[in-house]
């Protein structure tokens, strides 16, 4: 089971790379719940915005690939506890390093993400 998990999670992470990475808003869209919300630091700055704000934003803006960035996204560690799992990530694009910890939650046989909360490194 605890393998089954990681790799259902493995796909929904790729998923959420993908929709970033290429602008595939409706992607990314399908990988959080309705009501997510994501938090960050962008320089000192705070950032706050409802899952639909922050796809929205992905969906009108060009993406890493339409820039010709190199895709070097990746998953650092996924822990994983019964239903719930948190997942680090590093994305370094558009002229950011961010990290990510992504929260999700097990729904019958889907994992989603619940919250995301992110800091760009310099």
């Amino acid at each position: 089971m605890y393998t089954e998990n990681i790799k259902t999670i493995e796909q929904v992470i790729t998923n959420y790379f993908e929709g970033i990475f290429y602008g595939e808003a409706d992607k990314l869209d399908a990988c959080f719940t309705e009501t997510a919300i994501i938090y960050g630091d962008i320089n000192g700055v705070p950032y706050q915005k409802s899952k639909e704000e922050y796809v929205n934003g992905v969906r009108n803006r060009q993406s890493p690939n339409e820039l010709k960035e190199t895709f070097n996204m990746k998953i650092v560690g996924i822990d994983v506890l019964g239903n719930t799992a948190m997942v680090k990530v590093h994305l370094p694009m558009l002229g950011y390093n961010y990290y990510d910890y992504l929260s999700l939650i097990k729904f019958g046989d889907y994992w989603k993400i619940v919250n995301k909360i992110f800091c760009h490194v310099a």
